[in-house]
């Protein structure tokens, strides 16, 4: 009987490991068909078992393999990017502002180099807004529908309101040059 090793799954939950089992999941990581990243990085934040320093060691070995993965987090999961990312560092409300206004601007310059069109993934595609009782919480939305809770926006966006009030106002210009011109013809 062959015994292919990545067909392994995981059978615990990461939040529940120690720093030890930590380093040996991420050293196997290949081994296992449901490994997940997000999922890890998540789980550090999450678990109760880990004091911080061993918190901060397991993020700084992780980020040994899966730096690339942790990076793209600004963009599917910005809020655990963010936290992990400010692991025993005490934040000011200056550099908190920073730390979002940072991952705002790299999530633009992620898009632009994978050529992203849309916007609709990660947490951005998911009805997350902080009332526990809703009951549209995790619901799968498009971006512009209404149910939608807050969604990717940046600074160089064009609102599409502005545009079509743009596009009206032209329009009854052009029908108000159309009216001068045949009154001062019939003058």
């Amino acid at each position: 009987m062959n015994l292919n090793f990545s067909d392994m799954t995981l059978k615990i939950k990461f939040n529940e490991l120690n720093h030890d089992e930590y380093i040996f999941y991420i050293d196997n990581h290949k081994k296992y068909k449901d490994f997940n990243t997000l999922g890890l990085y998540r789980s550090i934040i999450e678990n109760d078992k880990l004091s911080l320093p061993e918190k901060i060691a397991t993020r700084d070995y992780a980020h040994k393999s899966f730096k690339k993965s942790f990076d793209f987090l600004q963009l599917k999961d910005p809020k655990t990017f963010v936290d992990v990312s400010s692991l025993g560092i005490n934040l000011t409300k200056a550099d908190e502002r920073k730390m979002w206004d940072d991952v705002i601007k790299n999530q633009q310059i992620i898009l632009n180099d994978k050529r992203i069109k849309h916007r609709n993934f990660g947490t951005h595609s998911k009805h997350d807004c902080p009332y526990d009782d809703c009951i549209y919480k995790g619901l799968m939305v498009r971006p512009s529908s209404r149910l939608a809770w807050g969604s990717m926006h940046f600074d160089s966006d064009k609102s599409r309101y502005q545009q079509k009030a743009k596009s009206d106002r032209r329009k009854m210009d052009r029908k108000r040059e159309q009216v001068i011109i045949s009154d001062q013809i019939d003058n």
